[in-house]
């Protein structure tokens, strides 16, 4: 399965935006599967009084959350502006919602699908929400135990149940493993969870990406990811809280090769000889030669028989029928046994 990659603009517009319809630009130009936004209400998101996170209080100078969420807030016409522009650069336009009434606009706009962000894998009413809409999932597990993220699924499921909504439940949900650090230490990405992940739930998997590395999202391909998610950025210098965790657009473009790359090398996993082996296989194996001039009628012995390149007409593995056998004919010293001549 080709890996559907997410190009996560997040809140990496800055409030501005021309700056969002630029990002849109720029993950169609890298090649993205899909361009994903942030929608939420900072009132319905978060108290007054919450601080903001360790990583966007080094970002931005701001403590208090609620203020900085504010800020990055797009409105309803400006989210119509963006889906324009995603439709008329050929890329699914998606956005996580953060509270009810974000989820219910997304729905009524026509988005394909719904991404469910770490931080309400445990918010089990909302989920219920998101997932009595009967559009496919996709649930981020960043500081998520095993059991929170059954409990997740076990919601989905039941509300699938409830509405008797037809198909398999990994027909219609993937779930990404995440560590919601930014950056994340590469000793705890964990990427392992990915096959957890997937051995537990029978779901496609995927990866939502906050390594400071190129390799982890390689790795994660390798390791059976076809959901993939990366931040990224007009530039990793400006204001904001995600801008200096992201890719910038040269190298948003370098990722997706990268992961496009990985996945053509992964192959379909039958093993049987590739095209571009035959040629070397016919040159490097070995196939049975006759040691010494033979005469018609001779009795071969282990003497007689040299195991040689090229492969010749018969392969090693018929040894044992050559010997003791009687030969038809006469055989040249160098010349390769076949079956005809027993």
């Amino acid at each position: 399965m080709p890996v559907f990659f997410i190009a996560e603009a997040g809140v990496n517009h800055n409030g501005d935006i021309a700056l969002a319809e630029r990002l849109v630009d720029i993950a169609a130009d890298a090649g993205a599967d899909a361009v994903k936004f942030q929608t939420f209400k900072a009132e319905a998101t978060v108290t007054r009084d919450a601080r903001t996170v360790a990583y966007q209080a080094r970002t931005t100078a701001e403590t208090d959350q609620f203020r900085l969420l504010q800020k990055l807030e797009l409105d309803q016409a400006a989210h119509h502006r963006l889906i324009a522009r995603a439709n008329a650069r050929g890329i699914e336009f998606m956005s996580t919602a953060f509270d009810p009434a974000s989820a219910d606009f997304l729905a009524s706009c026509g988005v394909s699908r719904i991404k469910v962000p770490s931080g309400e894998v445990t918010n089990i009413p909302f989920i219920r929400q998101l997932a009595g809409y009967g559009l496919p999932l996709i649930l981020s597990t960043g500081m998520a135990t095993l059991e929170e993220v059954s409990d997740a699924v076990r919601a989905i499921a039941a509300v699938r149940a409830e509405k008797g909504l037809d198909g398999r439940l990994c027909d219609h949900l993937s779930i990404l493993h995440c560590t919601s650090a930014y950056p994340t230490p590469p000793e705890q990405l964990n990427l392992l969870a990915i096959r957890t992940l997937a051995d537990t739930f029978g779901c496609p998997v995927g990866y939502s990406d906050h390594a400071a590395t190129d390799l982890a999202a390689v790795m994660a391909v390798a390791l059976g990811a076809t959901v993939y998610e990366k931040h990224f950025t007009v530039d990793r210098t400006l204001p904001g809280p995600d801008h200096a965790a992201s890719l910038e657009p040269g190298e948003l473009e370098q990722m997706i090769a990268a992961i496009r790359l990985a996945e053509a090398m992964l192959g379909d996993g039958v093993k049987r000889p590739q095209p571009c082996e035959l040629e070397a296989a016919e040159l490097v194996r070995r196939g049975l030669f006759a040691a010494r001039d033979l005469a018609a009628g001779t009795v071969v012995t282990s003497a007689d028989v040299a195991i040689l390149r090229p492969t010749g007409q018969l392969a090693p593995r018929y040894l044992d029928d050559l010997l003791g056998k009687t030969l038809k004919r006469d055989v040249a010293n160098g010349a390769p046994f076949t079956s005809a001549d027993l």
